[in-house]
């Protein structure tokens, strides 16, 4: 990669540095750039075209961070990244998005092209973070873009629990921003939910597991992600810790006054890997006197009552003195039915 041109006006250079080298057409004059000087250095092959009206002031393939840069730049001065994209940049997402996601103002129109999503917002002055680059949305407006854009209540609820656990924001926050949307799907559910991601519910299986099969069957409260390092014996299961080598893990749920623990695997696949872990775990866990019992998401969505039931017998054989209620006329708690079915 060729160096950017060191002839450049210093407002130029700076520019370039902050834009990890790219620089768009209606950029270049205010920064002392002409417009020969840009056909020049394109033509001699020290800068590339990456779009149209938008320049790589280098050779070579552009980084991620460069061709996001290129997007914005290619849709205006008023342009941000947003939806999967801005997750990206902030940590939310795990993977770099595909398309780019730009949001612009209402009153602009952009004929689609391709990599890029386009989207239009009356209030973007509102939703750009002040200060971060590239330029995006707030983490807060992330989220809810994203969870406007999710097929479902899980998927939406997912993304509002990731932000919270991963300290990228706050119930309270997004609840403010939330306020500040006159239409927003799932409104009432995602306000009724923010309260447990705040208790520490990391998952849409555990907010699941918690409203249908805790709360619906009166079951003891579960303390959520218990962490658990290498204390043994009584010490360590009366902190619900305890593990039999030492190694720093995490249990899903743990009733710890009875010694059960439940783990939610929410992943239709299980990588030998995972499964090796998880077998480590629930060895760990009976050796410090704790049971484990295990469900995945079909066995929490699809057949909640068969898990109250189940959960609740080894409740009441470990000391548990109350009774799980019945959520319904065909539920199983109190039928003597605890078999879950399949996953």
């Amino acid at each position: 990669m060729s160096c950017m041109g060191h002839m450049l006006p210093e407002r130029g250079r700076r520019l370039l540095f902050v834009q990890r080298g790219v620089i768009a057409h209606w950029q270049t004059m205010a920064v002392g750039i002409s417009p020969r000087t840009v056909e020049n250095l394109v033509r001699s092959g020290r800068w590339q075209r990456v779009h149209r009206g938008v320049y790589a002031a280098f050779t070579g393939q552009p980084s991620r961070e460069a061709l996001l840069w290129a997007a914005v730049l290619r849709t205006g001065p008023q342009a941000i990244l947003s939806h999967e994209t801005a997750a990206e940049l902030d940590g939310l997402a795990d993977k770099p998005s595909e398309p780019i996601h730009i949001t612009v103002p209402v009153d602009q129109h952009w004929r689609p092209f391709p990599g890029m999503a386009v989207h239009r917002s009356a209030l973007i002055g509102h939703i750009r973070h002040p200060g971060l680059l590239p330029p995006r949305t707030m983490i807060e407006e992330t989220v809810l873009d994203l969870t406007q854009a999710a097929a479902t209540f899980d998927a939406a609820f997912a993304w509002a629990a990731r932000a919270c656990q991963r300290g990228l924001t706050t119930p309270t926050l997004l609840r403010m921003r939330m306020d500040l949307r006159k239409k927003l799907r799932w409104r009432g559910e995602l306000s009724q939910a923010l309260p447990d991601v705040h208790a520490g519910v990391h998952s849409a299986l555990e907010y699941r597991y918690l409203r249908h099969v805790e709360r619906a069957h009166a079951l003891p409260t579960a303390d959520r992600q218990v962490r658990a390092v290498g204390a043994r014996g009584a010490r360590g299961i009366a902190a619900g810790l305890g593990t039999s080598r030492g190694a720093t893990i995490y249990r899903d749920l743990l009733y710890r006054r009875y010694r059960v623990a439940v783990e939610l695997d929410g992943h239709a696949a299980h990588p030998a890997d995972a499964r090796w872990r998880d077998i480590h775990r629930d060895n760990s866990a009976a050796a410090d006197g704790i049971i484990t019992l295990r469900y995945g998401w079909t066995d929490v969505a699809e057949h909640p009552c068969g898990v109250a039931a189940q959960v609740a017998a080894v409740l009441r054989r470990r000391g548990w003195s109350a009774a799980p209620r019945r959520c319904g006329p065909s539920c199983l708690v109190g039928q003597g039915q605890t078999v879950v079915t399949g996953r």
